[in-house]
């Protein structure tokens, strides 16, 4: 059964995550986020309570 083979598959597999793990990783994480969250407290809304027409 050659889909059991990992001869050409498991390399190729280990030198993308490689690639991933020490170029790619890095870079996208030094960027800064143009919209950074703000320190806002929420907002509560006053809810009224339900005129259960039976209480």
């Amino acid at each position: 059964m050659p889909q059991l083979n990992p001869n050409p598959w498991l390399s190729i597999m280990i030198m993308s995550w490689l690639t991933f793990s020490l170029i790619i990783q890095p870079k996208m994480l030094s960027f800064t986020p143009t919209n950074p969250p703000i320190n806002k407290t929420p907002m509560t809304s006053k809810t009224n309570p339900w005129p259960w027409p039976w209480s």
